[in-house]
C-alpha cells in the first residue's frame, strides 16, 4: 500500500508525470523539505472511556506554550470621504443616489399619470425638468451630507429596512420606470 501510495504521489508531484526512478528521487526531495509557511497544529482531546495516567511526570512549572500564528485583530476597512471616491463608479454613492431618485420618479410618474391622464413624456415636457432637477440636487444632497462625513447606510441598517432592500427596490424602481416610459412611448398612450 505504501509503494502503491509512494508511486501515486510521485506521478502527480514529478515535473515529467512518469514513474522513472529519478522522478521518485525528486519526490523525495520535495516531500522531505520542509515549508517554512506551512504550519501543522495538533489538538488532543482526553478520552472520557479510556483514562491513562501519563508515564512522564506531570510538572507544574511549565508555561503554557504561545500559538504559533494569532489571527490579526478585524478592524474596520478605513473609510474615504473624498467627493472623487464617494461618487466613483464602484463607489458608495451612485447607485443609492439613482435608486432613490428612481423610487420618487416611478411614484411621482404613476401618480400624475391616475391624477391628470398624462404619460410620462407629457409631464416631462408640461414642466417635469424643473420638478426633476429640483429633486436630483435635494436627494443627491441629502445622500451625501452622511457620506462625507463617513457614515455608510450599511452601518444603519436594521431589521426589515436594511440597506441591501433599499438597493433592490431602486433596481426595480429604475427597471420599472424605464419600462413605464417604453410601454408608453410603444401604446402612444398612458399605461394606467
Amino acid at each position: 500500500m505504501a509503494t502503491a501510495s509512494f508511486g501515486m504521489l510521485s506521478v502527480f508531484a514529478a515535473p515529467s508525470g512518469g514513474l522513472s526512478s529519478h522522478n521518485i528521487r525528486n519526490t523525495n526531495q520535495v516531500f522531505s523539505k520542509r515549508n517554512p509557511l506551512v504550519g501543522v497544529r495538533c489538538m488532543a482531546q482526553d478520552d472520557p472511556i479510556k483514562d491513562v495516567e501519563s508515564p512522564l511526570p506531570s510538572t507544574s512549572t511549565t508555561q503554557p506554550e504561545k500559538p504559533l500564528y494569532s489571527p490579526p485583530p478585524l478592524t474596520k476597512p478605513k473609510v474615504s470621504t473624498k467627493f472623487g471616491d464617494l461618487l466613483a463608479f464602484s463607489g458608495p454613492a451612485p447607485e443609492r443616489i439613482n435608486g432613490r431618485l428612481a423610487m420618487v420618479g416611478f411614484v411621482a410618474a404613476i401618480a400624475v399619470e391616475l391624477s391628470k391622464g398624462e404619460n410620462v413624456f407629457a409631464q416631462i415636457s408640461d414642466g417635469g425638468v424643473g420638478w426633476f432637477l429640483g429633486t436630483t440636487a435635494l436627494l443627491t444632497l441629502a445622500s451625501m451630507v452622511p457620506l462625507l462625513k463617513g457614515i455608510r447606510a450599511e452601518s444603519k441598517s436594521k431589521g426589515f429596512m436594511t440597506s441591501d432592500a433599499e438597493l433592490w427596490n431602486g433596481r426595480f424602481a429604475m427597471l420599472g420606470l424605464v419600462a413605464l416610459a417604453f410601454t408608453e412611448y410603444v401604446t402612444g398612450g398612458t399605461l394606467v
